[in-house]
């Protein structure tokens, strides 16, 4: 999904699941949402990337757990029973993302949809497709393929055509 092509729910709006990160709200497109489920038991796994929460069982799946907030260079916290996972479709395979609290989802026009802050510098920058009005506050409308890619330029990086393979 490239930043500006995104599943239309209705004319020219878009569908957004919203969620709370660090005290911030930021959604995704619902398209690539499937459920939202209870964290779990999350297995750490050695070696992985350090964003990589680790692994869980779901229904028999193996899903791998991002830390949305490690990914996003956000200060970290303990988990709490507020927090949960949103299981995504990355590539046909189903990728958890770790939220502090899932809170709505809402309908946005795309004309609201304003650019990301030019003073933004790194990961927030690079992750972000933009900003809208989310009730009486400000949310941060998240790029699937830059949150869940995971050739992010700590390693080699692949090209637009091969991460929509």
């Amino acid at each position: 999904m490239a930043k500006d092509s995104f599943r239309q729910s209705s004319g020219d709006d878009l569908l957004v699941a919203t969620f709370l990160l660090g005290g911030g709200t930021f959604g995704l497109d619902t398209a690539i949402i499937q459920e939202v489920v209870m964290v779990g038991e999350v297995t750490p796994v050695h070696h992985a990337p350090a964003y990589v929460a680790g692994i869980r069982n779901l229904r028999g799946r193996i899903v791998t757990v991002i830390d949305l907030k490690m990914r996003l260079e956000l200060p970290l916290a303990d988990r709490s029973s507020e927090n949960r996972i949103l299981i995504a479709d990355w590539k046909g395979e189903p990728v958890g993302l770790l939220v502090d609290s899932v809170q709505d989802t809402v309908e946005i026009g795309t004309g609201d949809l304003l650019p990301p802050p030019p003073n933004l510098n790194g990961v927030q920058m690079q992750k972000l497709i933009g900003v809208f009005r989310c009730g009486d506050r400000l949310a941060a409308l998240l790029d699937p393929i830059a949150v869940l890619n995971p050739y992010d330029g700590t390693s080699l990086s692949l090209s637009h055509e091969e991460t929509m393979k």
